[in-house]
């Protein structure tokens, strides 16, 4: 709307119905969320994990802690809640993906059309980094050919999938599943290799390798240059997850403090918060003992007995409202019994005898200067502080980007790697670089889109191709059923650990649907995918789909609701004789009797179709736009000048 009036959209554009979808057009590897949710609700499960899984190579893992751009866009949530479409898609991951122990479904499941289609026995490729994107690189160019050799510099690959996450958020055999099904497609891997250590670009080139793509993420954690931060006890994020998760605890004592707002903040937080001497045990009992879960659990549950209850303290500047932690997360970690401490910046660690004895903070009065830009502003002499034995900042990460010489060619900037934004090339021509190293902290699904992208323009790279993405479509009737009620279903989210239970272990925290549950779920799905069709040639305007309409979504008004512009062209095409001047100059009466316009509010539509019912000419009928993308590859002039 604009100045009070309408404008027009024709809806024969494509564009306006993939928006239409909005979970699936909000992600960034475009998954048919609307699809595999509504095929849960049907009781299609193996299908639904062919739909997850198509052109995400980690469906699984973003099965359990994808940031979930999808469920932030449902259009469900307009009306209530949104779909819980993130842990839907868990539940069958769970039965048909990698870590049930068959990878046939996983390979098979991969969408053909979102790789070139000109394939064949191709030259040897450098992956450097195992990481999310790293794998998605090679689980891709391994489709088309080529050898794939993927360089790790730890003792397994996984990268922040195995280091960063909570193993009580991500179970680590369920990673190894999912990175061993890419493996088994044909991609070597080599750990203990690091670049700049073991290797060398140059020492890639010698070796034939035609292309490298460097994974490398941002490994290394931030801490605020403030008075006492260099001091014993004062770790950074990163540095802390990698120990805990690999079951190194650190010396934390009884008192934590952990600074930041975010996610990895609250996974320091939560992380900090159980017994250091659970996660120790549990990779010993699983990977040398052999025995259940549960033993790990009394074991941790004993030990936390003999260390006390732990008291772990969050600091951020931002208000409760503006934390870009996900509410569940703080939610949660209220739960567990974190302390949360907002509007409180840190100003100095404070020492007694040479030791670390707490953090003064200063009162934030804003975070952000009017231009929406991070500006943090503090109150004078409003000081406050809090007792610790160990201060962990969970503020963001950096790069180590040592390794590169000048004569690899390839540029940085403000600690990441130059690319170009479109295709993923450095400035050397035969290294592409994506995921946190080019774009800086972003999800696990945007680094798997950068990929995807990145190994196209490899392949374009070395086979002197363009490939370019087209949208498909087709209208299909929309021959469907809603579920009893589903407009009155309301959101429940997937069962979790009782507090002290968890609290206590490293179990995993969030646990997978019960089948009844995630079936009724799952049919709150309002279906975007299907659409009201108008044809306004038949219409009488009897106003019945107005009346009709449970959600008052559909309106008939005059022509003075659109802009001039609009509403002169709708007259123009159908002969009336007057110019623009002339309709610009009536008043709203005058040209709400030359004809009116019928609105519906797509926000809230429950698709419910009593309007199409109800229409006694059918002017309104019920369609699915079916539609996805698909790569078309042609030849390119000058494909080695990529970067710009």
């Amino acid at each position: 709307m604009t100045n009070g009036s309408w404008q027009l959209r024709v809806l024969d554009d494509s564009q306006y119905w993939v928006e239409m979808v909005k979970c699936r057009n909000a992600c960034p590897v475009k998954t048919d969320a609307c699809g595999y949710v509504n095929a849960i609700a049907e009781g299609r499960y193996e299908e639904a994990y062919r739909i997850a899984r198509a052109t995400n190579p980690f469906a699984s893992i973003c099965g359990r802690v994808c940031g979930a751009p999808c469920e932030m866009n449902c259009r469900r949530g307009s009306l209530d809640e949104p779909v819980s479409i993130r842990a839907l898609k868990r539940f069958v991951t769970t039965q048909y993906g990698p870590e049930a122990g068959d990878y046939r479904i996983y390979r098979e499941a991969c969408d053909q059309r979102m790789l070139p289609a000109n394939r064949g026995d191709y030259e040897k490729i450098a992956v450097v980094g195992g990481g999310v994107s790293g794998l998605t690189v090679a689980h891709d160019l391994i489709q088309l050919g080529y050898k794939v050799t993927v360089f790790e510099a730890h003792s397994e690959p996984g990268g922040m999938l195995m280091v960063g996450v909570p193993v009580f958020r991500l179970p680590r055999d369920l990673v190894r599943h999912e990175i061993q099904a890419i493996l088994s497609m044909g991609v070597e891997l080599k750990c203990n290799m690091r670049l700049g250590r073991d290797f060398t670009i140059a020492s890639l080139r010698a070796e034939g390798y035609k292309a490298v793509f460097l994974g490398i993420g941002l490994p290394k954690g931030r801490k605020l240059a403030i008075p006492g931060s260099e001091t014993d006890g004062v770790y950074d994020g990163m540095e802390f997850l990698r120990a805990f998760n690999e079951g190194k605890p650190m010396p934390l004592g009884r008192r934590i403090i952990v600074i930041g707002g975010g996610n990895v903040a609250y996974d320091v937080a939560r992380s900090a918060l159980r017994p250091a001497e659970a996660a120790a045990t549990r990779a010993e009992t699983l990977e040398e003992m052999g025995r259940g879960e549960q033993m790990a659990y009394d074991v941790a549950r004993s030990a936390l007995r003999m260390s006390g209850d732990k008291e772990v303290h969050v600091v951020c500047l931002e208000s409760r409202e503006e934390m870009p932690a996900d509410d569940i997360e703080v939610h949660e970690g209220e739960e567990e019994g974190i302390h949360l401490h907002n509007r409180r910046g840190p100003h100095e660690v404070l020492m007694e005898n040479g030791k670390l004895a707490g953090l003064r903070t200063r009162k934030c009065t804003s975070v952000f200067n009017e231009e929406g830009r991070f500006d943090p502003k503090f109150e004078e002499e409003a000081f406050d502080d809090i007792h610790a034995d160990s201060i962990i900042f969970a503020i963001g990460q950096s790069s180590d980007l040592s390794f590169l010489a000048p004569e690899d060619g390839v540029e940085s900037a403000r600690g990441l790697i130059k690319v170009n934004p479109e295709t993923y090339q450095t400035t050397a021509p035969d290294v592409f670089a994506c995921g946190d190293i080019a774009h800086g902290p972003r999800l696990f699904i945007d680094a798997i889109a950068s990929a995807h992208t990145a190994a196209r323009s490899m392949h374009d790279f070395l086979r002197g191709t363009r490939t370019d993405i087209a949208l498909r479509k087709q209208w299909l009737p929309a021959a469907y059923t809603m579920a009893e009620g589903w407009h009155r279903m309301g959101r429940t989210n997937p069962p979790v650990l009782e507090t002290q239970r968890r609290a206590a272990s490293i179990e995993n925290v969030e646990e997978n649907y019960p089948e009844e549950m995630a079936k009724r779920q799952a049919a709150r799905c309002l279906r975007c995918n299907v659409n009201t069709v108008f044809d306004t040639s038949i219409c009488i305007a009897c106003n019945g789909c107005v009346d009709v309409c449970p959600e008052d979504l559909i309106k008939l008004v005059g022509l003075s609701r659109l802009s001039d512009n609009d509403a002169f062209s709708k007259l123009a095409a159908a002969g009336a004789d007057l110019s623009r001047d002339e309709y610009a100059a009536l008043t709203v009466a005058e040209k709400d009797e030359l004809g009116g316009v019928m609105l519906k509010d797509e926000s809230t539509c429950i698709r419910c179709a009593m309007c199409a019912s109800r229409c006694p000419t059918h002017a309104i009928t019920m369609k699915k736009f079916d539609h996805y993308q698909e790569c078309v590859t042609i030849p390119s002039p000058n494909p080695k000048v990529l970067y710009q």
